[in-house]
């Protein structure tokens, strides 16, 4: 039988989700707990693979077992199991044959920027207080993205990466007070692409570039073209979208 966990975490911790040898990730420490509480050795597939430090508000992950699994009391036991940054919100059985990863429809993340110096907001936003950004320029920038669908510019260089095709649905900049957020949500998104596309707008919003060159950037397909990539603490992934049968 197939199950779905639905949770979220505060990625400071780890280096991202996917396990990786001789570092600390999300997905060992899920199935840590999943096969302590299961007594058997349980392995999960995540929607999607977040980067160092990147946070996660909402993602999906599904596991198998031979067990009938109390999806009603899982979740309870899982979190105290779990470090206190990982958090287990629900759980439910799925179709033996419906993946996390491969039948997600879309995925949405959100990247803050804070515009004056917060203590508060330290391992949560880009702490980008020295100079000046420009929303209107950012945003228009933002337009520019819609006429694409080849992201290599924004792709993190040497992946297993088949395609480099992404179907954008929304980016859009916003400001609250002193905090900035992006929000950008796609069919599916690249490694490291959308901390490469912050860091490219923030160029055009300090000025260093104008919005109409995100177009040669696009076009010229090299992760060169593009600006730095944002860190990774300002980044969450807020939203996995699934058609469940």
């Amino acid at each position: 039988m197939r199950y779905f966990i639905e949770f979220s975490y505060n990625g400071k911790n780890y280096f991202g989700y996917q396990i990786q040898p001789d570092a600390i990730s999300v997905q060992e420490e899920l199935e840590k707990a999943l096969s302590t509480i299961l007594r058997e050795e349980i392995k999960t597939t995540g929607a999607g693979r977040t980067d160092t430090g990147v946070h996660a508000k909402k993602i999906f992950a599904h596991f198998d077992t031979e067990k009938e699994v109390d999806v009603m009391n899982l979740p309870y036991k899982l979190n105290s199991f779990l470090p206190p940054d990982i958090a287990i919100k629900k759980m439910f059985q799925v179709k033996d044959d419906f993946h996390a990863r491969f039948d997600a429809t879309y995925r949405t993340y959100e990247y803050y920027i804070s515009l004056a110096k917060n203590p508060f907001t330290q391992e949560s936003a880009w702490q980008h207080w020295k100079r000046p950004l420009d929303i209107n320029k950012m945003n228009e920038a933002c337009k520019i993205l819609f006429e694409y669908e080849d992201f290599t510019s924004f792709a993190k260089l040497k992946t297993d990466n088949k395609t480099n095709i992404c179907k954008m649905y929304k980016a859009e900049w916003e400001q609250d007070g002193t905090e900035l957020k992006f929000t950008v949500s796609a069919n599916r998104f690249l490694r490291n692409m959308v901390r490469a596309i912050v860091g490219t707008m923030v160029e055009i919003g300090s000025g260093k570039i104008k919005p109409e060159d995100l177009r040669k950037i696009i076009e010229d397909k090299h992760r060169n073209a593009a600006g730095t990539s944002a860190p990774g603490h300002g980044l969450f992934l807020v939203d996995v979208g699934y058609e469940f049968p």
